[in-house]
């Protein structure tokens, strides 16, 4: 009930939000919400801010039924769960309790879809090629084309469903939509698989130049399964990874070293669903067929979903707050707008949302010297300006940290541009590296191992380096660096470039070696396994894995701590575009190096290529790449913090306090 005058007298519904005690207004449904006005009636009001105290918006209304509170909890996050709008988009706000929200055991809930939905994903990447070569017919160039394109598609896709996530969905539905379209790709492909009229005829593999090529209608059942998969997991990837950090709270301090373990965590979950997929997994496609090893990838990601459901009620969930690249387009048209404007020397000139104006949750960012050319856009040049902001941001007026916003991601990009070259190694050892295999000795104790099972060798070692990192190398470089993660995320990622740079020389000594075993043993041209073992690949796969731990989870944790609240996800999925391009430069690298070679890798005979070349090639490539990235990174400047706006209430000290409070009467 609000007031004991007589006014604005409304007994409030279902849900009712109160400040310092006192309720102010109620939920109506459909959007609306009813304010303790200045008559008996009350007031009604669906405009950009809908609850209001002392003339400051409290709370707003973000569409679709959503509605913003700064909370009590001092996350300044959306009091909706997952479950808070109904088909009327009537808001249900329900309290948040801190002990039961959130935390490692909410993340855990995340670890177990990561589990799975890798171990399907990443089976898949490293048996692909044989499939496509061995059952669907291409050439070993094609398949290895065909692979990559398909796994850069997975990863550039993330964008959009990062965007999605970040401006539509929250991170959680955005998990469990994708995950669906991912199921299906896998369903359709375990159909192809099973019908051998889907299929062409399998080839003789003593004529493999004689081969029956795929049928357009049967590539077209082919492709359509594969980019299914791309779409799904590409959302998977660019909501999971933020749905997960949001559980931890950096302001708190046990929180927040937990937030730095997080994401070691996160790819430790990804090895050991890698592990079961390219050992059990693998397995069954090669022992029990293609049908059974699509099959098992399908149910993996349904049961991976479910998983996610069951934990529900212990996220930390955030609603979009609206779309990060508009707000990016509103900076650059403004500061276009604004261009005959003088830039300002002082920050204070420049428009910033402070206290009761923010409201909500938020990153102040400090304004920093580079790309001075953007600060235009927070210029007021009239006073007209401030008539028409919204919290989504204006075309006539950004904030400062809005265009910081922007300018971090133009700072980003060549951080991301200069991790390319590294993923372009990496596919090779999921390509060339898996054909490598399947002409040696693949017997280990009487147990035949499947050529796409070779990549278990480094994500063994990631598994067992993964613990001692975080739990022994970690604190001791943090005693000496006071940084929570042990060492800067740029450094984490230069070490991976070193590693794999290392690696692919080791991969061409390998390979040469390889080779003269063959000439050796006048086995140049015959099908038959090699007197050599499989295992030699492990020195440059257990190089690279290791490489990988550093390199990716430094890029993991770079984009989400530089992104601002309202891009986490987007940031995540800016992450994944340094696989994407890399898998689509492997496609251009290979095509190139075969016609400036001359036919290096044009032969579907590995003992007659010059694949050694090739790699050492990568590695030099990879030292000139490693040059840039340096540049890149020692002129990256990290993101200023200068405040967390909580909330629309404000101590005497200057620091905000969450105080409102929900009431179910």
């Amino acid at each position: 009930m609000v007031g004991e005058d007589g006014l604005g007298k409304e007994k409030t519904g279902e849900n009712s939000v109160v400040y310092g005690g006192t309720q102010i207004g109620n939920t109506l449904g459909n959007g609306y919400h009813r304010l303790a006005g200045e008559d008996r009636l009350g007031k009604e009001e669906t405009g950009e801010n809908s609850v209001v105290h002392g003339g400051t918006p409290i709370g707003n209304t973000l569409g679709n039924g959503y509605h913003r509170v700064a909370g009590e909890d001092g996350l300044g996050k959306e009091k909706t769960d997952e479950n808070s709008v109904g088909v009327s988009g009537d808001v249900k706000i329900h309290p948040r309790n801190r002990t039961r929200q959130g935390g490692t055991r909410a993340a855990m809930f995340v670890y177990g879809m990561v589990g799975l939905e890798n171990m399907a994903f990443l089976s898949m990447a490293v048996s692909l090629v044989t499939y496509f070569y061995g059952y669907m017919n291409f050439s070993l160039t094609k398949s290895a084309t065909t692979l990559t394109n398909f796994m850069g598609t997975a990863f550039l896709g993330s964008l959009f469903g990062g965007f999605i996530s970040d401006t539509y969905l929250s991170r959680f539905k955005t998990c469990i939509l994708f995950a669906s379209f991912e199921v299906v790709g896998y369903a359709l492909l375990a159909v192809q698989a099973h019908f051998q009229q889907l299929r062409p005829i399998p080839c003789n593999p003593s004529l493999v130049n004689q081969c029956q090529s795929a049928e357009s209608g049967q590539e077209a059942i082919l492709f359509t399964g594969l980019y299914l998969v791309a779409f799904g997991t590409s959302g998977v990837k660019a909501a999971l990874p933020s749905l997960g950090a949001d559980q931890f709270d950096e302001r708190d301090p046990k929180e927040a070293e937990s937030l730095a373990s997080f994401f070691n965590w996160y790819l430790f979950s990804v090895t050991i669903g890698a592990i079961f997929g390219v050992t059990f997994v693998v397995w069954i496609s090669s022992n029990l067929g293609w049908a059974w090893g699509f099959s098992v990838c399908s149910i993996s990601v349904l049961v991976a979903a479910l998983f996610l459901l069951m934990g529900k009620s212990m996220y930390r969930n955030y609603v979009p707050e609206g779309s990060p690249i508009l707000r990016i387009l509103q900076v650059f048209v403004v500061a276009i707008r604004n261009r005959n404007i003088p830039i300002p020397e002082m920050s204070e000139e420049l428009h910033e949302l402070h206290d009761k104006e923010a409201g909500v949750t938020t990153d102040i960012l400090l304004r920093t010297n580079q790309f001075r050319c953007l600060d235009r856009a927070a210029i007021i040049s009239t006073a007209l300006d401030l008539t028409d902001l919204r919290p989504s941001g204006s075309w006539k007026l950004c904030t400062v940290t809005q265009v910081e916003e922007t300018k971090i991601l133009i700072r980003m990009l060549p951080i991301i541009l200069s991790t390319v070259f590294m993923n372009t190694c990496l596919a090779q050892l999921q390509t060339f590296t898996i054909q490598q295999s399947t002409t040696m000795d693949r017997n280990l104790l009487g147990f035949q191992v499947p050529g796409p099972s070779i990549p278990v060798i480094p994500l063994v070692f990631m598994f067992l380096l993964i613990p001692v990192y975080d739990r022994i190398l970690v604190p001791l470089m943090r005693r000496f660096t006071g940084i929570p993660t042990g060492i800067r995320h740029l450094q984490r990622i230069g070490v991976g470039l070193v590693l794999s740079a290392i690696s692919m020389a080791v991969a061409g000594v390998v390979e040469t070696h390889r080779k003269s075993v063959a000439i050796d043993n006048n086995m140049v041209d015959s099908p038959g396994p090699l007197p050599f073992t499989v295992f030699w690949l492990g020195f440059h796969y257990a190089i690279f894995g290791v490489a990988d731990m550093f390199t990716l989870v430094g890029l993991l944790e770079f984009f989400y701590e530089e992104s601002s609240s309202g891009m986490k996800s987007l940031g995540t999925a800016i992450s994944w575009c340094s696989l994407a391009f890399g898998y689509y430069l492997s496609s251009i690298v290979v095509e190139v190096v075969n016609k400036v070679s001359g036919g290096w890798l044009a032969s579907n005979n590995l003992n007659r290529d010059k694949l050694n070349y090739f790699y050492w090639l990568l590695a030099g490539l990879s030292m000139v790449n490693l040059g840039v990235y340096l540049k890149c990174a020692s002129w990256y400047k990290y993101k200023k913090v200068g405040m967390k706006q909580i909330d629309a209430g404000s101590n005497d000290d200057g620091t905000s306090e969450g105080k409102i409070q929900i009431s179910n009467e």
